[in-house]
């Protein structure tokens, strides 16, 4: 069984949380949907957990931070394309995101990051394959 990756993450509106996903093309899992967590298929084996704060801090003693104020993850998804990516961070834009910081372009790599609409970091990115299997 190939391994599977779970990104639990904290937000405060869920209903708004999903819906801004649904704008940048994601789905989700109705298996693993209710109203206090929605799993959100990010490929065949890596999935975004979103969960309301009070649902979140059952799974830590710790307090839940405030990702507007302090950055505690930063989470990157590959794209098939340079258009991709930015066909994703204008839908996240428009569906009340923000774009946290200028492009970078390596040639070989393309990135940008958005902002969510609870402060989490996405580094949304391409690579040429053929670049980094000739390094």
């Amino acid at each position: 069984m190939s391994r599977m990756m779970f990104v639990n993450l904290p937000v405060k509106d869920l209903d708004r949380s999903m819906a801004f996903f649904k704008a940048l093309g994601f789905e989700f899992n109705p298996q693993f949907t209710d109203e206090t967590a929605a799993c959100m298929i990010v490929s065949d084996t890596s999935f975004a957990m979103l969960l309301t704060h009070p649902k979140f801090a059952k799974f830590t003693p710790k307090p839940v931070a405030d990702a507007k104020a302090a950055t505690e993850v930063l989470t990157a998804i590959s794209f098939e394309s340079r258009e991709k990516v930015d066909a994703i961070v204008d839908a996240a834009v428009k569906a009340g995101g923000r774009e946290f910081r200028e492009p970078e372009d390596h040639g070989f790599m393309y990135q940008r990051s958005i902002e969510d609409l609870d402060g989490h970091i996405w580094e949304v990115f391409w690579f040429n394959p053929d670049a980094v299997a000739a390094a």
